[in-house]
């Protein structure tokens, strides 16, 4: 028997953490030609105008009585929240601070999943997550104003929100993901969010509406090319692109492998501010970022100990509770979006 696995899945993942983890650098040099709101507005809308193409393609399926504000629920939480909120973040910290911080969502998903699924929250979750709350309190108290970041008390602060809306995205979707494709409630999203930014990125850019023409002129004239790279970086490779990769690996291997994988995102942050903004973390902020490390990998590892039957018996009635009738076999769920 070939014990081997293929390598695509494994390039796929990579790439996918890639993409997530520079695009908080992406974000920064967006910023650097257009408002949060008109960046986040040219993201969706980028990413609208390219599902559009296939979207007589994407697998629809039937919506059933009670849905709608489940769907409702997903769109308001991510893309608008989470981008409002992270939008704002970006712009007043650091890219390298704000993708540490990324780091919580599993234990933040979990401390959820405690609170409104009733699933099980160990005491090492528990320690975890207090861990990293502290670490994230210490990134921003050592952290000091510059012109790359301005407020990063406040920036971590819109982050952690942040953060905290894709977690309950996260869990809004296992209600949704069995009997919906994962492509049909992209569109969804980016479809809502284009919508919904569309009023603030008008209102932070009023000269697109008073005088489209002049408008598009003067943007064209004074926007810096890396702006518009990035915003087409974001709305079509980030957006699309890292999910799409993500998917195809989570179809080869073990779910747990894939979502391990998204620890990574923060490293890969951390290394591209440096890399390419000549952003640097402060000694204090080092052992913030170590602390909320430790906290995540305290949070997401057992002891070795197999799990009681108690436990599991849990674990099932929870997965019961939340997954409709009519699962699909085979069917996973699907990451943010970043």
């Amino acid at each position: 028997m070939n014990t081997r696995r293929p390598l695509v899945p494994f390039l796929c993942l990579a790439g996918a953490v890639l993409l997530w983890g520079t695009s908080f650098v992406a974000t920064k040099y967006a910023l650097m030609g257009f408002s949060p709101l008109a960046v986040i507005f040219l993201r969706m809308l980028l990413a609208s105008l390219l599902l559009s193409l296939v979207w007589g393609r994407v697998p629809k399926a039937g919506r059933q009585p009670g849905d709608l504000k489940w769907l409702g629920l997903m769109c308001l939480l991510q893309p608008c929240l989470y981008f409002l909120l992270e939008g704002y973040a970006v712009a007043l910290t650091s890219s390298a601070q704000a993708g540490m911080i990324s780091a919580l969502v599993p234990l933040l998903v979990a401390a959820g999943a405690f609170a409104f699924l009733r699933e099980g929250l160990s005491k090492r979750m528990l320690v975890g997550l207090g861990l990293s709350l502290c670490g994230v309190v210490q990134l921003s108290l050592g952290g000091a104003a510059d012109a790359s970041a301005p407020n990063p008390a406040l920036g971590n602060l819109l982050e952690l929100l942040a953060m905290c809306c894709a977690s309950g995205y996260m869990l809004v979707l296992k209600h949704l993901s069995s009997r919906y494709d994962s492509w049909h409630l992209t569109g969804l999203q980016v479809f809502a969010g284009a919508l919904f930014f569309l009023p603030g990125a008008l209102a932070t850019q009023p000269g697109w509406l008073a005088d489209p023409a002049a408008a598009a002129a003067t943007t064209l004239a004074t926007v810096p090319g890396q702006a518009w790279l990035a915003v087409a970086y974001l709305g079509g490779v980030v957006t699309l692109g890292a999910f799409g990769m993500y998917h195809r690996a989570v179809m080869s291997l073990p779910s747990a492998q894939a979502a391990a994988s998204i620890n990574l995102v923060p490293l890969v942050a951390v290394l591209a501010g440096w890399a390419m903004l000549g952003e640097a973390l402060a000694p204090a902020q080092l052992a913030a970022c170590g602390l909320i490390l430790a906290g995540v990998l305290l949070g997401q590892t057992s002891p070795g100990a197999a799990r009681t039957r108690q436990q599991r018996e849990s674990e099932r009635r929870s997965l019961e509770q939340c997954a409709p009738q009519n699962r699909v076999p085979g069917r996973r769920e699907r990451p943010e979006l970043h």
